[in-house]
């Protein structure tokens, strides 16, 4: 039996009434797109549909759903949800972001080459190196910050450029725009991770990618209570290969998940506009303490590729980076155990602000040559600006840099 590809989790946005989608402002998307009250009882919120099958009418003959690997109707909301936020037509859910980028990994073939900025999240750079490259498949880490060295890897080989932009933790920004004109003229596909800029800041399809991934753990679940990654993209063909692999590899979200994120998702655009706020604040505190060497945030005018930043993105985001004077370990270790409201922990993007230590922590599957060379160094310390009072955050960090 054939199921179309409509009808199942990889859901294609035009299924919904959206025929206002695009004249819907953003907070309107929010919490209205791809969404509709439920059929049955008329709720509001979609609902948790914690079942792993579903009864059919007959052989072949079904509502759309017939075993929730396949789709589920709480993560179908979730996907299309996203996929209107995006400006794409079609949303997959996954069970973390690793298992999103592990998808779009799966689209390649042995030989086949992939060019990635060389400033990378651990987790992603840990499975491109110690997963994909046994495979057969060549990654080039390159500086993104201009496009030369991009168009110096290119060859016969390379399927895929993979973007980080603002990238993790040195918060270097790419420009979208000028990559995508590169992959479009050697027939490779662009995919970016937007996790730092959500959509409510950056629209990466619009600016000429093929695919978007989300850690959904990040600013869109945004409460620190949830694991997912998203990919979403316009293109149908490239949809129903990414469905294939989800379907097939079974690294799926669970409907309880997909309720935690369309219920964070409504609060987005608010929440967002106090991360960018509070990160405003607390960058420029630090610029102007005399025991911080370097901050790394693209809103600062002396931060390379700051007009790119302009062009492509809303705002700048509550993640900010800055090291020490002395480059310091012991002395970035007394900073952290000394702040009281930045919680030490791993993640970002919930409503809480913490603080991590990328050497040591998110990106220690880097070898420290590697992490010298694109900028972590010791005493970098990386910032999840939450959305607390931004004088008792400035406080915070005042008192443990003192």
């Amino acid at each position: 039996m054939v199921i179309e590809l409509k009808k199942i989790s990889f859901v294609n946005i035009d299924n919904f009434n959206l025929k206002i989608r695009d004249t819907m402002k953003f907070g309107t998307k929010a919490i209205h797109g791809g969404l509709h009250p439920d059929t049955a009882t008329g709720a509001i919120m979609t609902p948790i549909y914690q079942t792993s099958t579903y009864v059919q009418e007959e052989v072949g003959i079904n509502k759309g759903y017939a075993y929730s690997r396949s789709a589920n109707p709480t993560r179908s909301a979730l996907e299309a949800n996203v996929a209107t936020l995006e400006n794409g037509k079609f949303g997959a859910a996954f069970g973390s972001g690793l298992a999103a980028i592990d998808c779009v990994l799966k689209m390649l073939n042995p030989g086949d080459e992939v060019i990635t900025t060389n400033d990378l999240y651990g987790g992603t750079y840990r499975l491109f190196k110690t997963i994909f490259e046994k495979y057969g498949i060549k990654f080039h880490f390159v500086d993104m910050g201009g496009l030369t060295e991009v168009k110096s890897q290119i060859n016969s080989k390379t399927k895929l450029i993979w973007v980080e932009t603002p990238t993790n933790p040195t918060m270097k920004i790419i420009d979208i725009i000028g990559i995508s004109k590169i992959s479009k003229a050697h027939n490779l596909t662009l995919a970016v991770d937007n996790t730092f800029a959500t959509p409510y800041l950056q629209l990466p399809l619009d600016l000429g990618a093929d695919i978007v991934m989300h850690s959904a753990t990040k600013y869109l679940g945004g409460h620190s209570d949830v694991v997912m990654g998203i990919l979403v993209c316009k293109d149908e063909k490239i949809a129903k290969e990414i469905y294939r692999i989800q379907n097939s590899s079974g690294a799926i979200c669970g409907p309880m998940d997909s309720f935690l994120v369309l219920r964070g998702i409504k609060t987005l655009h608010l929440r967002m506009k106090q991360h960018c706020e509070n990160g405003r604040i607390i960058a420029h505190f630090l610029v102007n303490h005399p025991k911080v060497d370097k901050v790394y945030w693209p809103g600062l005018a002396t931060h390379p590729n700051h007009e790119i930043a302009k062009s492509q993105m809303k705002d700048f985001g509550g993640m900010i980076s800055f090291s020490l004077k002395g480059d310091n370990l012991k002395d970035a270790h007394k900073l952290m155990k000394k702040c009281k409201i930045f919680a030490l922990a791993e993640s970002l993007g919930g409503v809480e602000s913490l603080l991590g230590h990328p050497a040591t922590m998110t990106h220690a599957a880097i070898p420290k040559e590697e992490r010298i060379k694109t900028g972590i160094s010791d005493s970098l310390i990386r910032l999840s600006v939450g959305i607390e009072d931004s004088d008792d955050l400035v406080n915070d960090l005042k008192s443990a840099l003192a």
